[in-house]
């Protein structure tokens, strides 16, 4: 039986062409080929300027180093993330001398818990870096209202949420910076890849200056103004990621369709686990698909089941600070964020990308069904 993968990687005639282009034109880093995708990836969602970088992680680094200029931070401040998510948020914001703050999140939703935000908000506090987790939006209008409130710069981590939008505006357009990862899986994919985009011209000018080693925007000159890191995207890497720009909708849309088959797949199980959902008003990202169970060790029961039918699955990241020792100095201790634990302990995912066929298709609806009647 062949294996399910969470993603795939499939270069097409429009990416060899552009990668042939770049190979006879002998520019591979940071030339015409990136310009145009930053262009091109604006284009689709009506962003100012859109800043291309070598990763997702690399693109909230940055994101991160530009608060030195517009929020006046200083080494060690303070940046609000959740504690769950792919830990690349919470090392980025350290990667730029600052300080991860975390909060707890809903297990219903995975995304940070709106409400206690505010509590956690310091006079160190410079920014709130919300996850739109699996695609699924946060709660922007909130969150965007205690950053009103506080003075806080908002930084959307949309590396899952590609096209998503929130009370009928794209995701990106919330905040004062949205980060983007183009890694395998994710509905542009340039291998590796990333973007910041932002509605403030000036800003997209410092964070090509953060990226490129502190030098002024389009600067090849040894005059560093700031912080940076070699953090550029190259024409290779581009050349892939303007195929999947050119039929992004499309893309969007026949994984959509496949969320909601396996949303549909799960119906009638509200009470053995949570499942992806899209909220009223709003439009997920399909990056994945995730379940999340209601009783402790039961997960196990829907992990053998995948394996049984060959389908690719992952845990569900784990709470940050207290499942990772990565943050152990941080000092906290099990039990300090209930709801991410849980869901690090009893939750998986799946991919939905655009290149299952039918046959995959049906193969894990059959899996979602029966591994959800095993937990029963």
């Amino acid at each position: 039986m062949k294996r399910i993968e969470f993603g795939e990687l499939v270069i097409g005639d429009i990416a060899r062409e552009n990668l042939m282009h770049v190979c006879d034109t002998n520019w591979a880093s940071g030339g015409p080929k990136v310009k145009q995708l930053e262009k091109e990836w604006s284009g689709i969602f009506g962003y100012k300027r859109s800043v291309a970088m070598s990763s997702g992680t690399d693109a909230v680094i940055n994101a991160c180093l530009a608060l030195y200029d517009i929020a006046g931070a200083k080494r060690g401040d303070k940046v609000i993330v959740p504690a769950l998510s792919f830990i690349a948020t919470s090392n980025a914001v350290r990667a730029a001398g600052l300080t991860p703050t975390f909060v707890d999140v809903k297990k219903e939703t995975l995304n940070i818990n709106e409400e206690q935000i505010e509590e956690a908000i310091t006079d160190r506090t410079v920014a709130i870096m919300p996850v739109h987790t699996m695609g699924r939006p946060a709660e922007m209008e909130a969150i965007c209202d205690i950053a009103n409130r506080h003075g806080l710069v908002v930084i959307e981590d949309a590396c899952e949420a590609h096209g998503a939008s929130y009370k009928d505006r794209f995701i990106g357009h919330w905040g004062d910076m949205s980060v983007y990862s183009f890694y395998i899986a994710h509905l542009v994919c340039c291998g590796e890849g990333g973007m910041v985009s932002v509605n403030d011209r000036p800003l997209a000018d410092i964070l090509a200056s953060c990226r490129s080693h502190g030098r002024p925007f389009d600067s090849v000159y040894f005059d560093h103004q700031r912080v940076g890191y070699n953090s550029k995207m190259n024409d290779l890497e581009a050349s892939i990621g303007l195929e999947a720009v050119s039929v992004f909708w499309d893309t969007f849309k026949t994984r959509h369709v496949t969320m909601k088959r396996m949303r549909a797949a799960a119906e009638g199980y509200e009470d053995v686990a949570y499942f992806s959902e899209e909220d009223e008003g709003n439009i997920n990202c399909p990056h994945g698909f995730s379940i999340t169970c209601k009783e402790a060790g039961k997960i196990k029961i829907v992990e053998e089941t995948f394996d049984k039918y060959n389908i690719h699955h992952k845990r569900n990241f784990g709470c940050i600070p207290t499942q990772h020792r990565a943050f152990a100095d941080m000092g906290h201790s099990l039990g300090d964020f209930p709801e991410a634990e849980w869901v690090g302990d009893n939750g998986i995912h799946i991919g939905c990308h655009q290149y299952l066929s039918e046959d995959d298709i049906q193969r894990i609806e059959t899996t979602i069904k029966e591994s959800l009647e095993g937990c029963r």
